[in-house]
């Protein structure tokens, strides 16, 4: 009976802790698909679920920081979603690749063209964006969530370091530190490529040229043997030919 009590109670208080600490991990959040270094650019991913058990979402809005804008923002396409990226003019202008840009992405909105996100599902929205701020740690994104039953939620209140996490926390992108030549990388990796794709073909065209030989070869060895065989066949037909030439 006590064994029987303690593990209902240790049910009952696991269940608590997790109906308690469920709300917490369930929100909107952004992470970078490998790294997001200052300077550079990343692919990120805003993870959206669904907290709602009579409800889908069919809209959610990301809303760039304007103390740090970006020039540069790529949406990928999402099936069951539209998307549309929201721009503004810029009081002071970003300086990219060595031009002047006066305008840069203050949102990106999904809008569901199907279901949307169903209850127990969540789903991934990615984002091509750079170049990445030097000059922070981190980017605040708030969101604002949209379901089917018009109900909105607002992701837009700012973690602070060492406090509780907030109700409605904004998704927060960490930066990572500076690469050596962020600019250059790329273009580095596919010269890179480029050798080795040919370095490859070198080889594969190597390879053709000395299995035509080795072919050749292969054949007049093959017609080599065939010829001995032939030859000594024709000798003992001769033998048995004579020897029944004798006999006669």
């Amino acid at each position: 009976m006590k064994a029987s009590r303690i593990a209902a109670t240790g049910a009952v208080a696991a269940t608590a802790v997790l109906v308690l600490s469920g709300p917490a991990f369930a929100h909107v959040s952004v992470q970078p698909e490998g790294t997001a270094a200052k300077g550079g650019y990343a692919t990120v991913n805003f993870k959206v679920p669904n907290e709602r058990d009579d409800a889908s979402t069919t809209k959610i809005e990301v809303n760039f920081p304007a103390d740090h804008p970006l020039a540069s923002v790529m949406p990928q396409a999402v099936d069951g979603w539209t998307v549309k990226v929201t721009k503004s003019k810029l009081a002071k202008p970003l300086e990219l690749h060595g031009e002047k840009i006066n305008e840069a992405v203050t949102k990106v909105t999904w809008t569901a063209s199907g279901k949307g996100i169903q209850p127990g599902y969540f789903q991934k929205f990615p984002l091509s964006i750079g170049a990445l701020p030097d000059d922070t740690d981190e980017l605040v994104f708030k969101a604002i969530q949209t379901y089917s039953n018009k109900e909105v939620v607002r992701w837009i209140e700012t973690p602070k370091e060492g406090a509780e996490e907030p109700e409605t926390p904004a998704p927060v992108l960490a930066l990572s530190a500076a690469e050596a030549d962020h600019h250059g990388s790329a273009s580095a990796a596919s010269d890179d490529s480029g050798e080795a794709d040919d370095a490859k073909a070198a080889a594969s065209t190597s390879t053709t040229e000395a299995s035509s030989p080795a072919g050749s070869d292969t054949t007049a060895r093959v017609l080599g043997v065939v010829g001995i065989v032939v030859g000594v066949a024709g000798v003992a037909f001769g033998v048995l030919a004579g020897r029944r030439r004798t006999t006669a």
